[in-house]
């Protein structure tokens, strides 16, 4: 769902995550292609593997302190891999320092940090179907920012999704809007998606250079943003540093959701181009309430199968409006 959206000058992230839908120019072939299909899918795969890592990590490692390891880890492994293209882009990169800056604080950290403080609160299939919402957040913001056109269609779209993110909220009562009882978890879900979505919506004026470089660049930044969060932790007596199990799920994270997945899309885009690969990351909220209910037990109750349904119809809605 990210992919297209920085491309087109909407984008529709899933989320997400934008550069990585950004990173191709090339014109991609037509013919059908069965290794960028594997590969895209298993990039929804690993991404939706975030929220069952996310929930996996209660009471192994603390949110932001999983939130800066991660991206600590992951410069550890680009490192080796994107010296020459960081020292190539560098004099672009050094221009655009406080746009990266921000960027890496709002898209990289801000959302990691509060998704993972969500999936202290909530279910890792709401955690997934919530995110499935980014796509219209960036819609909106596409228009507000930029006024990009906006079919009826793409309009039904936002409100169907919005329905789906709405009965995830209130647990399949809707009283309970009036109540104000709509879990807390599940708003900081939807924050995380705004996070994401506006940091989609201005990655529109990013930098021209190579992706790996503009990645490495976001993700120091992100480091950097993380580490008054981590100081803040610790002074609240909240900071946990990982346990066993906890640093487990700290390298699964980085393995799979933030750097296998990066590469995937990257190799993809490059196969069939931005547009058509953005579509399967429509996938990532199927693939977190699969694997959170095989994995963590979780259950998947009516009211989740119609949210899941309606997040997935307002995507397409909007994905067809644009046509």
């Amino acid at each position: 769902m990210v992919a297209r959206a920085a491309d087109r000058g909407a984008f529709a992230t899933a989320g997400v995550k934008s550069h990585r839908m950004t990173t191709s120019d090339q014109a991609a072939p037509a013919r059908a292609n069965p290794l960028a299909y594997l590969l895209l899918t298993l990039t929804a795969l690993c991404w939706g593997a975030n929220a069952i890592f996310g929930r996996l990590a209660v009471g192994e490692v603390s949110p932001m302190a999983l939130t800066m390891l991660r991206w600590l880890l992951v410069l550890a492994l680009l490192a080796p891999l994107v010296q020459r293209q960081v020292r190539r882009d560098w004099p672009a990169l050094r221009r655009h320092l406080p746009f990266l800056a921000a960027m890496g604080a709002l898209g990289f950290t801000g959302f990691n940090a509060v998704y993972y403080v969500a999936a202290h609160h909530t279910t890792a299939v709401n955690i997934g179907i919530i995110q499935g919402s980014i796509p219209v957040f960036v819609l909106i913001g596409a228009f507000a920012a930029y006024r990009t056109a906006v079919s009826p269609l793409q309009v039904g779209g936002v409100v169907v999704t919005m329905l789906g993110v709405v009965l995830v909220g209130t647990g399949g009562d809707l009283a309970r809007i009036a109540a104000l009882a709509i879990n807390r978890g599940d708003l900081l879900m939807v924050v995380a998606c705004l996070l994401y979505a506006g940091y989609t919506v201005a990655l529109q004026r990013r930098p021209p250079v190579a992706a790996l470089s503009l990645f490495t660049a976001l993700a120091a930044a992100a480091l950097l943003a993380s580490l008054p969060l981590v100081a803040l932790e610790a002074a609240s007596g909240e900071l946990q540093w990982p346990t066993v199990t906890g640093w487990i799920i700290v390298v699964l994270a980085v393995l799979f959701p933030s750097f296998a997945a990066q590469m995937f899309f990257l190799r993809g885009v490059e196969l069939i181009g931005p547009g058509r690969a953005g579509v399967f990351i429509n996938l990532v909220p199927v693939f977190a309430s699969i694997l959170a209910v095989a994995i963590l037990g979780e259950s998947f109750a009516t009211f989740q199968a119609i949210a899941l349904g309606l997040v997935l119809g307002g995507i397409w809605l909007s994905e067809w409006g644009k046509r």
